[in-house]
This record gives C-alpha cells, structure tokens and sequence, in this order.
C-alpha cells in the first residue's frame, strides 16, 4: 500500500502506482483489512477525475470503491474521502457539480486535512466550463492554503496546476507568472503527473509565439513523458496541440487519418468532443463535404446546446464554427454564435491550459460571417485582434486580421475597401514572418443592407509586388509567392485582364509592350537580361557553398531544402539562356517563346499551389497560355 501512495502522491507515476493499489486491494480483500481495501479503492481512482477510460475498468474500480465505502463508518475520514472521489466521478460523467461541491462540505466539516485537499482538486476538475470561472481560482487559493497544513508536497503542486489552469482559462496576465513558479516548484518536487502538465502548457505559449517547431517537438516529448507517467491524456493532448499547430501551418487536411482514429479511441474522456470538430473541419478543407458534414453532424447530435460543458468546450465550437463556414452552413453558424456570445471575451483554450486557438471574438466573427452578419463580424473580429494581441498570440491575430479584412469587404462600407486592403496586407506579412497559409474559405455572404462586395468567384486576382514575392489577393484571402520569371509574366497578365498579350511580347516585358505593338515586330530582348542572369548565378554560388557546408555538418534537412531551390534556379537559368551560358534570344521565333512562357508560368502556378490552392485553382481556370495568353475574368471564356 505504502508503494503505492509514494508512487501516486511523491513521484506522480500513476500507471506504477495503479498497479500497486491493485496488488494491495487484492491482498487486503482476501485479509478482510477493511482500512487497506479503502485505501487501495481510493488510490485506484488516482490524482485526476476520469484517469480509467476504459469502461470496464472504471466500472470495476467503482464497484471496489462502493464495496469499500459499504464495510466503512460513514462519518469517518476515510469514507468522505471515498465518497468524495465518487461524487466527483459521476458529476464530471454528468457534467454536474453540486454533489461533489456538498462533499467539499463534508471534507471540511471533518477536518481532514488530506480529505479536504483531494476534495478541493477533484472538485475543480469537475467546474472547467467557462460559466463556472468565478468558482475555480477560491477552490485553488485554498487548495494552497490548505497544503501548508497537510505536508504533502503534491498538494501545493495540485493548487498550483489549478491556480495556473484557471488564470489561462480567463486570460488573465498573471498565468505565465504562475506556470513558472509552477515549473520551478516541480524542479524542487518532481512529480511526474505535474510536470507532464506543465510541460503541455509550455507547449501552449510555444503555440501562441508562432515557434511552430517548437511546439510540435514539445508535443512530441509530453507525449512520451505522459506515456511513461501513465496519464490517459497523453494521447488527446498530443493530438489537440498538433491540430494547433497544423492549422495555424494551413495543414489541417493532412490530420484526417490521425482525427478519424482519435474520435474513436477509447483513451479520450467522455467529455472530449472536440475531436470531432477537427474532422470536420479538416475533411472540407480537404474537399471531403460528406466526411466533413457527417462529423459535424455527429458533434452537433439533435442539437448544439446538448453538448457537456468542459474545459474542451469552447474550442469544440469553434470547430463547429469553421467547419459551418467551410461548409457553408447558416444553421449551425447561428447556434455556434448564440450559445458563444456570453463567452465572447474567454480564450478559446483546451483542457488543461494545453493548446490555445485565441479569443472566442474570432469564432463569433467566423459565425457571424457565415450567415451574413457582416458589420457585426467586423466589431468581432476587430475585438478578436485586439484580444490575441494582448494575449501574445500571433498566428491568432494574424488569422483574426485575415478575417478581418474578409469581413471590411463584405460589409462594404465607404471606408471598408482601403480599411480592407490594410488589414490584409498586416496578415499577410505577419503570416509571412510566422510561417503560416492563411486558412481557406468561402467568399463571404453579402450584406443585404451593405452591397455586394467583389469578391465572388469571377472577382479578378490582385498581384503586386512584395520585397522578393509577389503578393496574390482574391477577395478576401492573399498568399505570397517568390519572384520567378513565370512570376512575372504572371503579373503582367492579371495586370491585364482580358486582354491577349502575345508570348514574344510576355518575355519581352512590360516595358517593351507599347514598342512591340507600334513596330509590329520581333525584338532581341533576353529572356533574361545580363543583370538577371548575374543575380541568379551568383545566388546559384551562394547556395552550392551552404550545400557543402550543410553535407559537412550532416544537416540532412537543409541540404535537401538547398537542393530544392539550387534545381529551381538552374532549371530558370536553363531556360533563359543558350550555349556557353550566353543569353537566349526570342527574336522572332514565336514557338520558342511559346514553349518557354508556358513553362514559366505552369512552374508558377505551381509554386502558388502550394501557397494557396484556392487562389491557384482560380488562375488554373482562367489563364490561357500558348502563342497568346490571356487571362480570363470569367471561367466560361477559358
């Protein structure tokens, strides 16, 4: 029995010490020790609600609890605290409080003061949803107060997870302060169970400064490290902070497989129905509608306001929200908003503190777009900026100025355009420094009371320079993409649209359009010119010198990265030039031309593929290359 405490209490292994409770239960059944049985129960439920997720072992260890508590005075210490964990158990199942809060009574009124710290803890495991974030932090202050009196280090570890959990819960500023008193108590006491929480909310501000690698290698060891203390959560956690990180990335398509294994394992809690609106946000951004509508449906049941409340709530809504919004799905968008609106200034945080999506403004911004609300989604989506900003969330308020400006045009206000224009431009470069696509979705629903704003489907693209790329802009989304000559040729024809320009003309440049045309011939013009070919051969030398310094280091990763743009720019070089590296002419060799500005361009399309494939499909669809190109503003023409 002894073992078994030190391995639950001190050390924090739960799976180990759940194996020595079992022991010790067994032993003391077949003794009759009443008082062992008790504590073995008890021990067997662990430091958390709900640790056993496996139905039938939740229900044996259940019937052990019961059978203990029967053979106990029912005013003993040891009883409440049995009767506690089993309070606590079937409230957090129901999504309930009031009797594991009349427990809390009882504990106190005993005056145990073990009893009364497990009843603080498990108590707060039940009160997690948003409505209840007033209860939460006393029950913690006193958790600590409490722990000073009762000499077991892992009770002051406990009120400071919870303490830390709540501040995060409501944003408060204090919440980094206290995760680092938190990791600094754990490095005095390690307690397994605590360090693997707190190295997942570590996980969390790595998420919110955008260091994306970061977070991921992070998710990647709390994982371990929670499969090695034996905590349930170990799996739902990973997956929740790789979802973040995905999506923020503009990879959420690629969990598809990981998301439809999760919402059917068993180690999730009963309350974790966040999983299944990640599915079906991922399956429509993977252009799945019927996975993604069956997951939403399956999330929503007969209806959203049936859902259980918990920590994972907001963020579930949220993914309700987008896959709404994916899906183009009104009546979902309008129960997401009305039952997030009392929220709306909550962080949208899962579970523990273990993954942020930012401030619950943007999912009612989202919400309010999806079904037309657009002034209403613009004073959202501005709070949402504001909010993420203070909450140093920077893929957040990058993706909430996005929508911002998606909203700016689609309430379409005298102002709105250039206000529009500004805000997508920050995201666009914020996104850019973060590493981050900006999401996909549906050109927003018009105002009714505002217009319809451009931004349909034969809305025409936007290319203009940026630094080295060139900024593509489609309504109410924008990618960047690097300068290539096939880039350039690009921007001339969306700079035209409509109108036909010849290959010859293309490679010649815009600058050399009005000559072309007045003298009615060829021209020497380089495909690329001397200064152009300077630059690309000297980037070429550059990047041959990294290579061998990569292979040297063994830097496996970075050579390949080197490699990828070293047969890019060699691939662009061979095609601008000729023999002995002299600059190739078009002259009046239109089918030289033909081939070498259609190649161009399919390399460009390429690359803004993999930028943006919406924005990229639209352009598929629209551009006609060979002796003359064009680019189409509407699709019927192609």
């Amino acid at each position: 029995m002894e073992r078994g405490e030190h391995a639950l209490w001190v050390q924090g292994l739960l799976g180990v010490a759940r194996s020595w409770f079992e022991r010790a239960f067994r032993e003391a059944e077949a003794t009759g020790d009443v008082e062992v049985m008790a504590r073995a129960a008890l021990g067997l439920g662990g430091l958390w609600v709900h640790e056993l997720r496996s139905v039938v072992d939740a229900a044996a260890v259940q019937a052990r609890q019961l059978r203990a508590l029967s053979a106990l005075d029912p005013a003993s210490a040891l009883a409440v605290r049995l009767a506690t964990r089993l309070a606590a158990e079937a409230d957090y199942q129901r999504g309930t409080q009031a009797d594991v809060l009349a427990q809390v009574e009882r504990a106190r009124e005993v005056g145990d003061p073990a009893g009364v710290a497990e009843a603080l803890s498990v108590a707060h495991h039940c009160l997690l949803a948003p409505e209840h974030a007033a209860r939460r932090l006393p029950l913690a202050e006193e958790l600590l107060r409490v722990s000073s009196v009762t000499g077991r280090p892992v009770d002051a570890l406990l009120g400071l997870v919870w303490r830390t959990v709540d501040l995060f819960l409501v944003a408060d500023p204090r919440a980094e302060r206290s995760l680092s008193e938190l990791r600094a108590m754990v490095a005095e006491h390690d307690h397994g169970a605590v360090r693997f929480v707190a190295s997942a909310m570590a996980v969390m501000l790595d998420l919110r400064a955008g260091r994306f690698e970061a977070a991921e290698a992070g998710a990647a060891a709390g994982a371990e490290l929670g499969r090695a203390v034996g905590d349930a959560d170990a799996v739902g956690w990973h997956g929740v902070q790789i979802l973040a990180v995905r999506w923020y990335q503009g990879r959420a398509h690629e969990l598809v497989p990981m998301l439809s294994a999760l919402v059917a394992a068993p180690v999730l809690g009963v309350v974790e129905i966040g999983f299944f609106a990640a599915l079906a946000v991922a399956s429509a951004a993977a252009g799945d509608r019927r996975a993604a509508e069956g997951a939403l449906a399956r999330l929503r049941g007969r209806r959203l306001a049936d859902l259980p409340r918990s920590s994972g709530w907001l963020v579930a809504l949220y993914g309700a929200a987008e896959a709404a919004d994916l899906l183009q799905d009104r009546e979902v968008a309008g129960e997401v908003y009305e039952l997030l609106a009392p929220f709306a200034e909550c962080p949208m945080v899962a579970s523990l503190a273990v993954a942020c999506f930012g401030s619950t403004h943007h999912a009612l911004g989202v919400a309010s777009l999806t079904i037309g609300e657009n002034a209403r989604a613009v004073e959202h989506l501005k709070a949402a900026v504001r909010a993420n900003q203070a909450l140093g969330h920077w893929p957040a308020a990058a993706l909430s100025r996005h929508r911002l400006s998606q909203a700016l045009l689609a309430r379409g206000g005298p102002d709105d355009p250039a206000a529009s224009a500004a805000a997508l431009a920050a995201a666009v470069e914020e996104g850019a420094a973060l590493r981050m696509v900006l999401p996909e979705h549906e050109p927003p629903v018009a105002d009714d009371r505002a217009g319809q704003p451009a931004t349909g489907p034969d809305a025409p693209v936007n290319c203009r320079r940026h630094g080295r790329q060139w900024q593509l802009q489609l309504g109410g989304r924008a990618t960047l993409v690097d300068d290539s000559v096939g880039m350039k040729y690009l921007a001339m024809l969306l700079a035209n649209p409509g109108q036909e320009i010849s290959a010859p003309e293309l490679a010649q440049g815009a600058d050399r359009l009005a000559a072309m045309t007045a003298a009615g011939a060829g021209s020497h013009q380089p495909v690329l010119d001397a200064a152009a070919m300077h630059d690309y051969r000297r980037r070429i030398r550059d990047l041959q010198a990294d290579l061998d310094a990569a292979d040297v280091d063994g830097d496996l990763q970075g050579a390949a990265r080197i490699r990828t743009e070293l047969d890019w720019l060699t691939s662009e070089l061979g095609a601008g030039t000729g023999l002995a590296g002299r600059p190739r002419r078009f002259g009046d060799n239109a089918e030289r031309a033909r081939i070498a500005v259609g190649k161009a361009i399919r390399r460009a399309l390429v690359r803004a593929t993999a930028a943006d494939p919406v924005i990229s499909r639209h352009l598929s669809a629209r551009l006609q290359t060979g002796h003359r190109c064009i680019y189409h503003l509407d699709q019927t023409h192609r």
